[in-house]
């Protein structure tokens, strides 16, 4: 029996800023979705409060699409 292809391959590009902070293009999309630190990750990697804008992680948005 042949195993059958993928039904999807997403196609994404990520785009480094700047320190922490990326730029994810995802399909559909029309903007790119800001990936960065915030609070204890941001501590946790040691930058500074203020040093970077504040984002959520790309840890964050594993748990939302997990938990959706």
């Amino acid at each position: 029996m042949e195993t059958p292809g993928p039904v999807y391959i997403s196609k994404v590009r990520i785009v480094r800023e700047r320190g922490p902070i990326r730029e994810a293009y995802l399909p559909v999309e029309s903007q790119p979705i800001i990936f960065g630190t915030h609070g204890a990750v941001r501590e946790h990697y040691g930058t500074a409060p203020g040093q970077y804008p504040d984002h959520a992680t790309t840890l964050d948005y594993v748990v939302a699409a997990a938990a959706g």
